[in-house]
């Protein structure tokens, strides 16, 4: 599975747990998770290359617990798992 169909799948996931998704143009190296008066968002960086842009959303949803109650296929699954096991 590419890097694209992994960001694909970690979007759609994000949009499943009620995360407003934005894709804005942040300098290539930018992205991430906050929160914005009480609505949970995700930035996609879309001067960011694929590898970046799946980077960072990885490293934000794995963050979120809520994630565990979510179907994700078992790559993308594996990816959330090394995450955290790096801290």
């Amino acid at each position: 599975m590419d890097l694209q169909a992994r960001l694909d799948e970690l979007l759609r996931v994000a949009g499943e747990m009620g995360l407003m998704i934005q894709r804005v143009p942040l300098g290539g190296d930018g992205g991430g998770f906050c929160i914005v008066k009480g609505q949970k968002r995700l930035f996609v960086d879309l001067q960011a290359d694929v590898e970046t842009r799946y980077e960072h959303t990885l490293a934000a949803l794995s963050l979120l617990e809520e994630i565990d109650t979510h179907f994700l296929l078992p790559e993308v699954r594996e990816d959330i798992e090394a995450q955290r096991a790096q801290g």
